[in-house]
């Protein structure tokens, strides 16, 4: 059905849940409902909107000195938000490919600053050479992020939901991917 993404008492994101637990977390009083989805759940005594966005209403303190987001596929895909690096269009995850920005066999290393996703065209186009090299352009220099929504693509969400791209401090950039400012802090 979707997912709700639960706020910290300051308004800090704190992580994605189900809805029936962002549902239990509201009946336990434990917290408010700041954005409601368009969804509605039924029951035989009364019908409730789902919640897009739930803000704790106790805070709870984040003893992260820095944290270290997990390099993987899966964060990859969630950083470069499924789309190639190189032409700019947003795929699928199974129709996009993992490149090595200086390749392997140019001494290219595996890590965040190497990997970006791209699609096929582009990665057989680019091939065993630079982007340079290939004539292609990154939209976005690859770095390792500061924090990261893992379990939105666990959970099957590709697309960010709209209603929580204020909250995650999401904005659109000129070359139309979106980048959050928690990604852009440098500690």
């Amino acid at each position: 059905m979707s997912h709700a993404l639960v706020l910290n008492a300051s308004f800090e994101p704190l992580h994605i849940v189900t809805w029936q637990r962002a549902l239990q977390l509201l009946f336990q009083g434990k917290v408010e409902v700041v954005e409601e989805s368009d969804k509605e759940v039924r029951t035989v005594r009364f019908t409730i909107k789902v919640p897009a966005v739930l803000r704790l209403l106790t805070y709870v303190p984040l003893t992260r000195k820095k944290e270290i987001v997990r390099f993987s596929r899966l964060n990859i895909f969630l950083r470069d938000q499924c789309t190639c690096q190189y032409c700019g269009r947003a795929f699928t995850k199974n129709q996009l490919t993992l490149d090595h920005v200086i390749p392997i066999v140019q001494g290219g290393q595996k890590s965040w600053e190497n990997i970006v996703t791209a699609c096929k065209p582009c990665n057989q186009k680019k091939g065993g050479h630079t982007p340079a090299q290939a004539g292609l352009q990154l939209i976005r220099k690859p770095k390792q992020p500061a924090w990261l929504p893992t379990a939105s693509l666990q959970l099957g969400i590709i697309k960010t939901p709209e209603r929580w791209k204020i909250y995650l401090k999401l904005e659109k950039r000129r070359s139309g991917g979106a980048t959050s400012h928690l990604e852009e802090q440098s500690d």
